[in-house]
């Protein structure tokens, strides 16, 4: 009766089962379900979790308004996620993981492709514009703020004029293929360093690397 009403009217526990809210991390990577959108440049958020689960053994469920799943590093929990909602209304899965688990905003990561950086390039930044990003823009729009820190992994500007949205949702090269995994590699060490070592070190040892 009680795991009933608890269903009924919304009230889970948390899924990281940690006192001190600041041990607490949500790192978010975005992209878009189905698998039209796997291995496309607007979904290296997806693929850098996907490695980091597979790198730390934990495996991804269905939740609320994402995918989620939790590993732990140096004393810090983590939780993952991957939002169900598409791109463009990221914040909604952003928000509620946030609330739901009490993680504080200056403890949450998003990860995004951008196409101001090279290919591969990474950058964390501890705030900034959505740049003209629709899942940034939706997440700002959300918490009403852009000061939450953001991992940055450069995809290039290889298009045309007017063929931006179709480069991004496009598969990767024979080239950017060939050079991905020791990307992604970098990439989920700069997620654990992140949680462990903080954004100031992070940046310091991983930026433009």
């Amino acid at each position: 009766m009680l795991q009933l009403l608890k269903s009924l009217f919304g009230i889970t526990k948390p899924l990281i089962e940690e006192r001190d809210p600041m041990k607490k991390f949500l790192i978010i990577g975005l992209g878009n379900i189905g698998s039209e959108y796997e291995e496309t440049r607007h979904n290296i958020g997806f693929q850098i979790l996907d490695f980091l689960a597979e790198q730390e053994s934990f495996a991804f469920e269905s939740g609320k308004l994402a995918s989620v799943g939790t590993f732990k590093h140096k004393g810090r929990s983590i939780l993952c996620l991957k939002p169900s909602t598409y791109m463009n209304l990221s914040g909604k899965a952003v928000k509620y993981w946030m609330e739901k688990e009490k993680i504080p905003l200056e403890n949450v990561l998003i990860i995004t492709d951008d196409i101001n950086l090279t290919f591969g390039t990474i950058r964390l930044k501890t705030k900034g514009s959505d740049g003209g990003h629709n899942g940034l823009k939706h997440i700002q729009n959300t918490l009403q703020t852009s000061q939450y820190p953001r991992f940055r992994f450069g995809v290039g500007a290889e298009f045309s004029k007017g063929r931006q949205v179709e480069y991004v949702l496009g598969k990767w090269n024979e080239d950017e293929l060939a050079a991905l995994p020791e990307r992604l590699k970098k990439s989920a060490e700069l997620v654990r360093s992140y949680v462990f070592a903080g954004t100031k070190n992070t940046m310091n040892q991983f930026n433009g690397t």
